[in-house]
């Protein structure tokens, strides 16, 4: 029974489900109809067949119209993304055929604000016209996961991460700084050693990069033998910067993030902290984009490492 079922439900293709997102864009048959240029007992027959095949009905009918039942709010929104992909790729592949533009996917885990990713990018935008980036933010275990099943060309991620198949590079450093309130006791001061945030309360976010802020705050503070009050919080970094500021609690995060400045929230360096970031990718990828970016990559680390950078000032 199932396998029958199965086998039917793979004789319906894509113009069952045209007539099912115009139906329910439209609100009715008779406008999907117009909308889509066909009889509306088209509309009607080609969405009852499928309904009929899925077992389950998709839309409530009424005098006024239809709505989406919902088991057809989640077949719609499942449907409509993967339709959008088969798109996608469709656009992708005759684009690549005709020369016209290549992408590279990458995944990032550090603010974009300032610092060397942020400098890459635009100098390999700018270098690059044909080549389209398109940035996913996540965390290391999505982004390898992803890089693995050929979802993501490289991501750019903090300490030495390893992977089956996979190159890593380190390419650049940054200082590990702790966010505070402006009338905190420790404004005063050029720089903040581990010790004096033993008996502090610390906050982070739910969201990447929350959970390695955690790990990385009790890993060190458990070193100091003490049992580390950190608090996790359903909000992004604004809104936890915002907490900062109301002095909910302390925060850390990476040198980047300073070109984003937040009213009664400074920084201060936690002295002796540096944090590598390296740069990661499946070796038999053979995408030209990403061979590219890594060759400027490259070059910029060595630049950036032939000089001394200059210091930040910390407000």
């Amino acid at each position: 029974m199932a396998r029958r079922k199965r086998d039917k439900l793979q004789t319906f293709g894509m113009r069952h489900l045209r007539y099912v997102f115009a139906a329910a864009d439209n609100g009715s048959f008779r406008r999907a109809a117009a909308a889509v240029g066909v009889q509306e007992s088209a509309i009607s027959r080609r969405i009852r067949d499928l309904e009929d095949a899925l077992g389950v009905a998709l839309f409530v009918r009424s005098n006024s119209g239809v709505r989406l039942t919902h088991a057809g709010r989640q077949f719609i929104a499942r449907t409509r993304k993967g339709v959008n992909q088969i798109n996608h790729a469709i656009l992708d592949a005759a684009s690549s055929g005709r020369g016209e533009v290549g992408k590279v996917r990458i995944g990032i885990f550090t603010s974009l604000a300032t610092g060397f990713l942020a400098d890459l990018l635009r100098a390999f935008v700018d270098n690059n016209s044909d080549v389209r980036p398109e940035l996913v933010e996540g965390g290391p275990a999505m982004h390898i996961a992803a890089i693995q099943h050929h979802q993501l060309d490289v991501a750019f991620l903090t300490g030495r991460p390893q992977a089956d198949r996979c190159d890593t590079l380190h390419l650049w450093n940054e200082r590990v700084l702790v966010a505070i309130p402006e009338s905190h006791e420790f404004s005063g001061r050029a720089d903040i050693m581990w010790s004096d945030l033993r008996d502090r309360h610390f906050i982070v976010s739910e969201s990447d990069p929350g959970p390695e802020i955690h790990d990385y705050l009790v890993k060190h503070l458990a070193d100091l033998g003490r049992h580390p009050s950190v608090e996790r919080h359903a909000v992004g970094r604004d809104n936890l910067l915002n907490l900062v500021a109301m002095n909910q609690g302390l925060t850390v995060q990476s040198e980047a993030t300073m070109g984003s400045q937040f009213p009664g929230v400074i920084y201060r360096p936690l002295k002796g902290e540096v944090l590598p970031f390296n740069a990661i990718w499946l070796r038999e990828n053979d995408n030209p984009a990403l061979r590219r970016l890594l060759s400027l990559a490259r070059t910029m680390s060595r630049d950036l490492n032939a000089i001394e950078a200059p210091g930040l000032t910390f407000k």
